[in-house]
């Protein structure tokens, strides 16, 4: 009998844009529905964010019609909702215990993935025991600086995708962000790729490095790796 999978799934813990009244944090439907199709597997799942505890809800996400049927379901579950007031901090996660790592996006990752060294090692940990890593969206800044144990960067040289800069553009927020994600990826050494039409779904999968462009891509980016895990 094969041993259940475990996913550990990334969220923020940033609320606003800094410096300014404008607030953010994780993108609901990127995590419930990666969650759903994990869950549809039998597999085991934990939230972890850099700090621990709550992880704040980015207000768009919760507006019709991005508020779908998966996202309004978890959310209205108390059960499910309290596992967003009670994330682990990376100390407290095992990396040998997790079969896959799944960086939720959100503008708020932009800020507190990028540099934070005990996200990055329980990363190099699970990807080098043969774990998958993945992203969604402004997950991938997540992925930005993670080294490898011989020094290198884990996106230099790979196919990656992730929220693009036209899509900040037509979100209204590119005066606002702290940088260009998808101009930084490429300065690491990524082969980055976006779909021709913005906000339409999109998966790269490279070995076991799996990335989805937008909040549509969230389910295929799951799926992908439940894909991995079973081959």
């Amino acid at each position: 009998m094969s041993k259940t999978k475990r996913i550990l799934h990334v969220v923020s813990n940033v609320d606003h844009y800094a410096g300014r009244s404008t607030l953010t944090g994780l993108w609901l439907s990127e995590l419930t529905h990666a969650y759903d199709v994990f869950a549809a597997c039998g597999y085991e799942q934990r939230l972890v964010s850099p700090k621990g505890g709550r992880t704040p809800l980015e207000p768009r996400s919760l507006k019709w019609p991005l508020l779908d049927a998966s996202a309004k379901a978890r959310w209205a579950d108390p059960t499910w909702s309290a596992l967003l007031s009670s994330t682990a901090r990376p100390d407290e996660i095992d990396a040998a215990a997790y079969d896959a790592i799944y960086f939720t996006g959100g503008h708020a990752v932009m800020w507190d993935f990028p540099d934070d060294e005990a996200l990055q090692a329980l990363t190099r940990d699970i990807y080098e025991h043969g774990g998958v890593v993945s992203s969604v969206c402004h997950g991938y800044c997540g992925l930005l600086n993670t080294k490898l144990s011989d020094g290198s960067l884990l996106v230099a040289g790979r196919r990656v995708t992730g929220y693009s800069w036209w899509e900040e553009v037509l979100a209204g927020v590119a005066k606002m962000v702290p940088y260009n994600a998808e101009a930084e990826m490429r300065a690491r050494g990524a082969r980055y790729e976006k779909s021709i039409v913005p906000f339409l779904s999109k998966v790269v999968v490279d070995g076991r490095l799996v990335t989805g462009q937008n909040p549509s891509s969230a389910k295929a980016t799951a799926r992908s790796v439940v894909s991995l895990l079973s081959s």
